[in-house]
């Protein structure tokens, strides 16, 4: 399935929006918090997709009968760029825990690149829900890798692949790659540049969030 925040009106759109303004991305914290709130915004979406069961919880006054999740489902980043965007889904499934990933593109003489992965810091994710943050689904390919990576290693219950800013070329090769994978993304552009970067995106998130890297 394919989930589009925008496609609704929402305060959604105004973090958005800031996201994307060349001049209010300037303020660091700013760029970071509007991240943290969105990922806060499709964790609340996703969570409506989890397994619950009926429970009684003793008031005051009496008992109330609430459903509660019956899982923490893992919540996992590609390093650097995904984290604001990944502590907003632990900020709300504040029990989850994180897995981390380094992963980078290497490019060869020819122009094009693959998908190198230094390092997986995971639980274990048998038979668990995982849902995969980073800020930007690009050409997709980051994402397909290490997806392929921990889904040979791992009997993985339910996927869920979650993004703000998607290009339509990244939506189609995960969607081809990992056909179970749910996405989740605030918003889908529908070009890119020969070095790959969204358009009209909102530039290098890594970099608007965390400084510029030599």
């Amino acid at each position: 399935m394919l989930f589009i925040l925008n496609k609704t009106n929402s305060i959604a759109n105004k973090y958005l929006a800031e996201l994307r303004d060349e001049d209010t991305q300037q303020d660091r914290l700013r760029f970071k918090r509007n991240q943290e709130r969105l990922g806060e915004i499709l964790a609340y979406e996703i969570s409506k997709k989890l397994p619950y069961t009926e429970v009684e919880v003793q008031t005051p006054l009496g008992l109330a009968n609430v459903n509660l999740p019956t899982e923490h489902p893992v919540i996992g980043t590609i390093l650097r760029a995904g984290l604001p965007f990944q502590q907003g889904f632990m900020n709300f499934f504040d029990q989850s825990p994180a897995a981390f990933i380094t992963a980078y593109r290497k490019v060869k003489r020819s122009g094009d690149f693959v998908i190198k992965i230094d390092h997986i810091s995971t639980p274990n994710l048998d038979d668990t829900t995982f849902i995969l943050c980073d800020t930007m689904l690009a050409t997709g390919q980051s994402i397909v890798e290490v997806c392929k990576e921990l889904l040979a290693t791992y009997e993985i219950k339910t996927l869920h692949i979650a993004a703000v800013i998607a290009s339509t070329e990244g939506i189609e090769h995960v969607r081809a790659h990992l056909p179970k994978a749910n996405i989740w993304v605030c918003a889908v552009d529908e070009e890119m540049t020969t070095k790959a970067y969204i358009v009209p995106g909102l530039g290098d998130a890594g970099d608007l969030a965390f400084g510029e890297k030599v």
